[in-house]
Order: structure tokens, then sequence, then C-alpha cells
């Protein structure tokens, strides 16, 4: 089976607890919970039987090493994940607004994740690596920049693969260089994983259909777009697959668009049909909401098929 490997932040995130909260004033938080994109697509895919590992770097802390042993926990290799004394796991502080948008404060750059770098134990993961996957929020500085460029190039000269999801959040976009990184991976990317409107930020198209034909058009081999509760559709040069969501009652949306990438990614690379694996990323998409924090809903292969066998029996 094919080994897939991402680079990038590891960090724990802490939630305010009722929608509304500000950060403004005190007020009642959960967390820590083990997080970071690169790490949920990780941890979902190790889940789900894909050999998959992570290069990145937390701190020598307790939030550092909490993240080390869910990823270990769920089968992920940890063997490029540094440790610094002297430097905090990067963290995230997130608070729910009405219209369930989310406001995030981020400490990644300047804690341990910033020194994220192609070391020894990267190049060994990658010299067993068949896939990269690239997420956006990963391109926060131009030292993470490198590395995934580094991590591509190593993969796609022995004939592998690159996935990207934009994943990109408001926070980050501002940070210099980004557009250019985003671009850069974007070029040698072969599976692209945008959501909503995300799509157009790399098209100058004004509807869904052409921006798609645009970008198909680059070189990129398929296209997922992912639309939430209303599902994601397939596209490739031979044409489109739709499949709606699963219904479930959500909890908490962080980490749901990085478990549906890794279900979809992990089965792309085992040469399921495109709809098979649309169905295994939707259903681990909604199982991840319906948990509070970002890795608290992956789930295991047999559950997610079993959660597919008996929303199809309801259906």
């Amino acid at each position: 089976m094919k080994k897939l490997v991402s680079a990038g932040e590891i960090l724990v995130e802490i939630m305010a607890e009722r929608i509304g909260q500000s950060f403004l004033e005190p007020g009642p938080l959960v967390g820590p919970f083990p997080s970071g994109a690169p790490a949920i697509f990780i941890g979902q895919a190790a889940a789900l039987g894909q050999p998959a590992g992570l290069i990145g770097a937390v701190g020598k802390d307790d939030f550092g090493r909490l993240n080390i042993d869910r990823l270990r926990a769920l089968g992920a290799d940890v063997s490029a994940i540094a440790v610094y004394e002297g430097h905090a796991t990067g963290t995230a502080f997130v608070t729910y607004r009405p219209d369930a948008s989310r406001q995030f404060v981020f400490n990644i750059r300047n804690s341990a994740a910033g020194l994220l770098e192609m070391n020894d134990a990267a190049k060994r993961l990658l010299d067993g690596a068949d896939h990269v996957h690239v997420m956006g929020s990963s391109l926060f500085s131009e030292r993470a920049t490198e590395v995934a460029l580094a991590a591509i190039a190593a993969v796609k000269a022995k004939g592998g693969t690159v996935s990207f999801d934009p994943n990109i959040r408001r926070e980050i976009l501002q940070a210099s260089g980004m557009r250019q990184a985003l671009d850069q991976v974007l070029a040698q990317t072969d599976v692209f994983l945008p959501s909503g409107n995300e799509l157009f930020l790399f098209s100058s198209a004004a509807d869904e259909r052409s921006a798609v034909g645009e970008l198909l058009e680059r070189g990129i081999s398929c296209i997922v777009l992912k639309k939430g509760a209303d599902g994601a559709a397939y596209h490739d040069r031979r044409g489109m697959v739709a499949l709606p969501g699963f219904a479930v009652e959500e909890v908490d949306p962080t980490g749901a668009g990085d478990c549906f990438g890794a279900a979809f990614v992990s089965f792309w690379l085992r040469g399921a049909a495109p709809a098979d694996a649309l169905r295994i990323a939707n259903a681990c998409g909604a199982l991840a909401v319906t948990r509070k924090g970002p890795m608290e809903g992956i789930h295991r292969l047999a559950d997610v098929e079993a959660f597919i066998a008996k929303a199809g029996a309801h259906a």
C-alpha cells in the first residue's frame, strides 16, 4: 500500500465554550485538543489503514506529547516529528460566532512549529513515501514552504504524486509570500481539494464549471470540491461525480475537511472508483463534526463502513 507524507504545523487547540464568546474578556475554555491540519490529515489516513507519516516539530512539553501520543495511537509514523526543548508547542485559540463562523488566535510561526526543517529524519521518511499532501495552512513561513516544496520535489523525482488542500484561514492568508507559495504548490498538484469559494482563489472564472475546467487544463488530474454538509463533487477530464453528505448533528466543524481529504486521498491511492472514495470521505467528514475537538472525531475504517451501512439502511 502506498505511503503518504505531510509536513507542517502541529499544535493544540483550545476552544471557547460558549457561542459568541469573546477573547476580550475572561470566559470558559475547553481543551487542549491535539490539532494542526496536517496532523489531523495524517491521523485520519492512518486510522483508515493507510501508511502515513508526518514531518513536524513540537516543544518538549505536554502539548507536544499529547500530539505525538495521539498520532502514534492512530498508527501514524511519528519518526520525523522533532521535539525541541525551550520552545513551546504551537497553539490555536478558537471562538465560535453566532453565524457559525470561527475566529482563531494562532501561535504557529513563533512556536516550535516554526523550527520545521528538512532534517535527516524527514529525508528518511520521504525515502519511503509515494505521495505528499500539502495544506495551505502549512505554508505559514518561508522555512515551512521550503520544507513543503522539498518534500514535493523528493516524491515527484521518483514518480510520486501530490495532493493539495488550500485550507486557507483569513488570519494566515495575509502572511508574506503566502500567495506565491500557494501557486507554486498548485503547479505541481495531482489532486486538488478546495472547499467552497477557495476554488475561485486559483481561477479567473466566475462559475464553478468554468473554474474547474480552467484548473484541469493546467494539468491537475482531479479536483474534489468540498461542500460541507452538502457533500462533495469530483471532477476530472472524463466528467463529474457528486455525492450528498451524511446527515449528522454537528458539534464542532474543526478538522472535518482534513478528515475528508485524508479519506479521499487514501482511497484514491488505493485505486478506488471516485464515487467509492467520495462516499468514504463524506462519511469521515460527517463523523468528524460529531465530537468536540479537531481529532476527536477521527474513526477507523470498520467504524466508517458501519456508519455508511447504517445510513444506507435508514435512507
